[in-house]
């Protein structure tokens, strides 16, 4: 039997990542690491539930509670989150790399593992694709590109700690 995995699907994560981008209304700069942990819920919504929340963001996790499903598709069960945040790296690295080939986002950036979208045209070219997305998935990017783009990366109670996607020990404040 053959089962398609999204996760290790070059041009799904190149789609993935423009809706994150499309979706992302602020002009700063954005670390790639955050791109891929908000690619990595957006690619399973249900992981929201698993975030560390401080106790006055309980607007937050009643808004992940409410709006985005806890149920699991028996076709991706993931048994460990960082194992496969570390599987889909190439994919997501790759699926960058060719979003600044193509010029959606300035690969002058990518050396200082940040980026930033230099062709909103493209992106507006796109809007329209983007239209038909499931309620889950526009209630994960809204959460993902407004309330977790505020949350710093690094630190105790950055987004790198508090997912436990990547390691964050050892960063610096």
């Amino acid at each position: 039997m053959i089962v398609y995995q999204k996760s290790f699907d070059l041009y799904h994560t190149v789609y993935r990542m423009i809706k994150l981008l499309a979706h992302f209304k602020e002009d700063g700069l954005i670390e790639i690491d955050r791109l891929r942990i908000w690619d990595y819920y957006l690619l399973y919504p249900n992981k929201m539930q698993k975030i560390k929340l401080k106790q006055n963001e309980n607007d937050i996790r009643k808004i992940i509670r409410n709006f985005i499903s806890s149920k699991d598709n028996p076709y991706e069960r993931v048994l460990n989150d960082r194992k496969m945040f570390e599987k889909i790296k190439p994919y997501q690295m790759t699926a960058i790399k060719c979003l600044a080939s193509y010029g959606i986002i300035n690969k002058d950036y990518l050396s200082e593992n940040r980026i930033t979208s230099i062709s909103s045209n493209i992106l507006t070219e796109y809007e329209d694709d983007f239209k038909n997305l499931s309620v889950q998935e526009e209630n994960a990017i809204k959460l993902l590109t407004s309330h977790f783009y505020k949350v710093p990366l690094f630190g105790v109670d950055g987004l790198k700690s508090r997912t436990g996607l990547l390691e964050s020990k050892y960063d610096a404040q």
